[in-house]
């Protein structure tokens, strides 16, 4: 009888031993990546970037790299500006979240190893057509000092180290890194519809044109002033689009206005309640539809009209044709002179 319960009892820790064991089997393949060994968790809220803080201080450019694209942004003595755009300057809020993100960015969780899974997530290296997004920040000697590859998928942001492809979910958040123009500090002027008085337009046949409207009145109750007022108008949207064509500027690009190569197509004034006034000239350059810009200090506006210029002196603005469009009409496209009596010719006598 003892001998059976002693081979009861043996078997039983047979069980439990064959139990533990595929328990332990279990929990290894929960871990592994069968394409790249063991699944790295050890840096789980560590900082991408260690040291960032100090990278940064010294950072004297910031490379990215997309698989369609490439741009830097510079450091230099005018502060960031974006490479190729003669030292335009690039918004500055974009540019600390980028530092910021970058400085906070934690590793979570270890996702995939497998090269081929790596643009599921966001992660293929962008030099290789992949889908991921390179970044790299530079010192004054060219040297890369920081560089990590970033991708998003849904909601999630994902990283990884570009000499590595152990892919990870991380922590923190960063700006959009497509589109390099997206980067330009293109904010140039605000001016609210309600604000605009009157306009002034000189159209390339030489013909012009002055409205205006009174304090408090509809967007489109613009009329032709002196020593336009008896000017009939052909409809009140002709002359509303155009009279508050500045309220809607919306820059695409920019470029030197000494790299302009065309005369003018037009000039368009805005006039404020408050006394601003911008001068807006028009070229149709052979690489598209550009407006400089002009304020005049006058009245309550003079501080605003300087803030404007300290922008947009010595550039020409990009703007789409539609847009480029609104501050070139035809005046005849917007009203019709006075018609004028021809006095009757008096019967001869017979």
């Amino acid at each position: 009888m003892t001998e059976l319960r002693q081979r009861q009892r043996r078997k039983r820790l047979q069980i439990l031993g064959a139990a533990a064991a595929v328990l332990t089997l279990l929990a290894i393949l929960t871990h592994l990546d069968f394409r790249g060994g063991p699944a790295q968790t050890g840096r789980t809220g560590q900082p991408v970037l260690p040291d960032f803080a100090a990278t940064r201080a010294e950072a004297a450019e910031i490379r990215v790299t997309l698989a369609d694209e490439s741009y830097r942004l510079l450091n230099g003595a005018d502060g960031w500006t974006l490479e190729g755009t003669h030292g335009y300057p690039v918004r500055a809020d974009r540019l600390a979240s980028l530092a910021t993100g970058l400085t906070e960015l934690t590793w979570g969780e270890a996702r995939t190893r497998d090269p081929d899974k790596l643009n599921r997530v966001g992660l293929g290296d962008p030099r290789e057509g992949g889908t991921g997004a390179l970044i790299e920040i530079a010192n004054d000697t060219g040297d890369v000092t920081a560089a990590i590859i970033t991708g998003r998928k849904g909601e999630h942001l994902y990283a990884r180290r570009p000499d590595e492809t152990q892919a990870y979910q991380v922590s923190g958040d960063l700006p959009p890194l497509y589109n390099r123009d997206a980067w330009l500090d293109l904010d140039i002027i605000d001016i609210n519809p309600d604000a605009v008085s009157a306009v002034r337009i000189f159209d390339r046949y030489g013909e012009s044109l002055y409205l205006q409207r009174a304090v408090g009145t509809s967007e489109r109750n613009f009329r032709p002033g002196p020593p336009y007022q008896d000017f009939r108008l052909i409809s009140r949207i002709a002359a509303s689009t155009p009279a508050l064509a500045l309220t809607r500027f919306q820059p695409i690009g920019v470029k030197p206005s000494a790299d302009l190569t065309t005369k003018p197509a037009g000039r368009h004034i805005t006039e404020t309640h408050d006394g601003l006034e911008v001068e807006a000239q028009a070229y149709r350059e052979p690489d598209g539809y550009f407006i400089t810009l002009r304020a005049i200090e006058a009245g309550e506006g003079a501080h605003r009209g300087s803030t404007i210029n300290e922008k947009a002196t010595g550039w020409a603005f990009e703007i789409s044709e539609y847009d480029w469009n609104d501050f070139t009409p035809a005046v005849s496209s917007i009203v019709r002179p006075p018609e004028i009596a021809v006095p009757e010719t008096p019967s001869e006598t017979p």
